[in-house]
């Protein structure tokens, strides 16, 4: 074993540049939202020179799109492949699933960045761009573990499978078309952005829509109408003492650094037509966060009874309720136990690259994760080496030693789980 992981040390030493030049390459595709199938094609092109089984597809069809937790507001995927290379073991050892996506987050305003937001520029140790940290500097460490070990002629037991799945950013319907489509494993790994942390526990989410009515008015005599505006204050006001309560509850050890475990966020708001006249709409678009050990019924739930408790404080929403949407993504929560060999054979591995064991919490986001573990019944560890706090910022970057330090970890653990017996 001392001489596989020399091997792998070795092989990552020599070809870190070559390393950073695929993470550049796959920065500078602007892979959002129905634009992932040059950033997948240069995913193939990497597979099919590691030697790995591939299977590409496009994701769709009414087994997905009826499923029970298919939140997409899309039906048509077509052009924007997942990308599944799977190293078959020797047999007799636990399989893998290395979960990466190639989805990203739109840039924002350009003025706010420094630099090409698909420059891939390299500076100070740190690599640039959209989607270096979230996730594509995790998935380059994927593919290097993947490789060190391939190249290092060491051979499996168990199955080793690499996936690469779109639109993750709103929903995860491409991992939850990879777990349809038969993939699943004695464990996974998912390298978002952890900033080097395990977390054995995601929180879940939801958005949702708020709309509330109000009556228009000239605004030199507002005292006529009712402004849905500040209605919507009221609600908004009910929205963050729900927020309170709801953490208030969260006692896991696990959360005690994170501010808010499950934040209920509101993202858009949008109300009124002319300065000189009362609105009488306004409407709030937001992410409610589920916890580890929540069902997103029970979340839904207990937002809804917030808003039908208004009708009690104010008699405007007698007349007229809040109206409340669910829309758009699902993320559903996920959770193993500390415990757990798969934690235990991470912690290992980081403990013999680091020096020191790793840092355990739970996630403050939602992950793919919850829907590999719920929906295909395998268990997962999220682990990667992006920077948490960078994650769909303006500027974002990842430090490149943590590429190749979390590659390192991420192949004694495949070298570790995928030789025992099953």
């Amino acid at each position: 074993m001392e001489q596989q992981e020399a091997a792998i040390k070795t092989w990552l030493i020599e070809n870190r540049l070559k390393g950073i030049q695929l993470l550049q390459r796959l920065v500078q595709e602007k892979s959002v939202r129905s634009e992932e199938s040059k950033a997948q094609a240069l995913i193939i092109e990497k597979l099919r020179r590691m030697g790995l089984t591939l299977d590409i597809w496009e994701i769709g069809g009414s087994e997905l799109i009826n499923h029970p937790i298919f939140s997409s507001d899309r039906k048509h995927f077509y052009g924007n492949p997942n990308v599944v290379g799977v190293w078959k073991g020797t047999g007799g050892g636990r399989s893998i699933i290395l979960n990466g996506h190639i989805d990203v987050v739109p840039e924002g305003d350009l003025n706010d960045w420094k630099e090409d937001p698909y420059g891939g520029v390299v500076q100070d140790g740190r690599l640039f761009g959209r989607g270096s940290t979230d996730m594509k500097g995790g998935t380059v460490s994927l593919l290097l573990a993947i490789e060190a070990i391939k190249s290092s002629r060491i051979k499996l037991k168990g199955d080793v499978i690499f996936q690469s799945v779109i639109e993750e950013e709103s929903g995860g319907a491409g991992t939850l078309a990879a777990v349809l489509r038969g993939y699943r494993a004695d464990g996974a790994i998912i390298p978002e952005p952890s900033s080097m942390k395990v977390f054995p526990k995601q929180q879940g989410s939801m958005w949702f829509r708020m709309t509330v009515k109000g009556k228009s008015a000239h605004g030199g005599t507002r005292y006529e109408g009712t402004s849905a505006i500040e209605k919507m204050m009221v609600v908004i006001s009910e929205i963050l003492q729900l927020e309170k309560v709801r953490n208030e509850k969260i006692t896991d050890p696990l959360y005690a650094k994170i501010p808010i475990p499950i934040p209920i966020n509101i993202g858009k708001i949008q109300s009124g037509e002319w300065p000189s006249s009362v609105p009488d709409l306004a409407v709030i678009e937001g992410r409610m966060g589920v916890a580890p050990n929540e069902t997103l019924m029970k979340a839904r739930d207990e937002m809804e009874t917030c808003l039908a408790r208004l009708r009690e404080k104010d008699e405007w929403f007698q007349h007229y309720p809040v109206k409340i949407e669910w829309f758009g993504g699902n993320w559903l929560p996920g959770a193993i136990d500390e415990s757990h060999p798969l934690i235990q054979t991470i912690s290992r591995s980081y403990q013999k690259i680091k020096g020191d064991p790793p840092i355990i919490e739970a996630s403050p986001w939602g992950t793919d994760g919850g829907i590999l573990s719920n929906i295909g019944d395998t268990p997962v560890v999220v682990f990667g080496p992006g920077t948490t706090e960078v994650a769909h910022d303006s500027n974002e970057y990842i430090i490149l030693d943590h590429v190749f330090q979390a590659a390192e970890i991420i192949a004694l653990t495949i070298l570790e789980w995928c030789s025992g017996e099953s």
